[in-house]
Formats: C-alpha cells, sequence, structure tokens
C-alpha cells in the first residue's frame, strides 16, 4: 500500500467551511490530550478539545486557529475538523477574551451537570485568552 504523501487539512463549522488547503503537519487538542498528524497517517475519529490547531504549511510558514470542540476525522490523507468555533488567533480580541473568561467565571454553579459546564467554560476562556495573548 503506498503511503499518501501529501495532507488536506478542512475545518467546517456550522455557519461556513473556515479552511480548506494542503497542509504538511498540523497539531490539534483531542479531548485527552493533543495530536500531531502527518502525511499518511492511519484513519482515525476522534472528539476535540479546545485550544490552539497549530498548522504547517508547505512553505514554512505556520498558522495557529482556536477551535472549540467537536470532531475529528482522518482518513486517506484530509483531516476533517468539524468544530463549533475555528477562529485565526490574529483576529481575536484579547478584550473579548477576557470578557469571556469574566462570564464563566461569573457563571452559577448548583449542580454536578452546571459544575461541569463552568469549568468547561473556564478552560476554553482561559485557553483562548492565552492564545490572544500570544498573537498581540
Amino acid at each position: 500500500m503506498a503511503i499518501d504523501k501529501s495532507l488536506r487539512l478542512v475545518i467546517v463549522t456550522p455557519e461556513r467551511t473556515i479552511f480548506d488547503e494542503t497542509v504538511a503537519q498540523l497539531r490539534f487538542p483531542l479531548f485527552d490530550g493533543d495530536i500531531g498528524v502527518l502525511p499518511g497517517r492511519l484513519p482515525l475519529i476522534g472528539r476535540l478539545g479546545a485550544g490552539d490547531l497549530k498548522v504547517k504549511m508547505p512553505a514554512g510558514e505556520e498558522r495557529h486557529f482556536f477551535i472549540d470542540g467537536g470532531f475529528t476525522q482522518i482518513n486517506k490523507g484530509t483531516v476533517t475538523l468539524l468544530t463549533q468555533r475555528a477562529v485565526p488567533i490574529d483576529q481575536i480580541s484579547v478584550a473579548a477574551a477576557e470578557a469571556e473568561l469574566k462570564a464563566a467565571k461569573e457563571q452559577s454553579a448548583r449542580s454536578d451537570e452546571q459544575f461541569a459546564r463552568k469549568a468547561a467554560a473556564l478552560n476554553r476562556a482561559r485557553k483562548l485568552l492565552k492564545l490572544a495573548r500570544t498573537a498581540h
């Protein structure tokens, strides 16, 4: 079996396709840790986490996106990320990220389910703020 030397990344949100290009490699968060992908990767289906999607382009340039949960499928040289939110980090406002963190901190939590939602919102907001500060 021949190994596919190309790697295509497709990022899809409920609103639109954010990215659809050939890449050299990428790294992104799964719900239980990061994964790196190179051309020739075996098929995989996984649940995405929130955090930094790092994309290395064929010319060596790096691009970063904040992704917010969803699912991934890797098959035949194509990595598809279906996510609620994907934002290039240069489009993330530090002030907006700080506001999201403040809102997450202010959520009340009286049940286990509410506590889990608040913890997830805090985790997302902290990662978003870290990426926003990195970009600016």
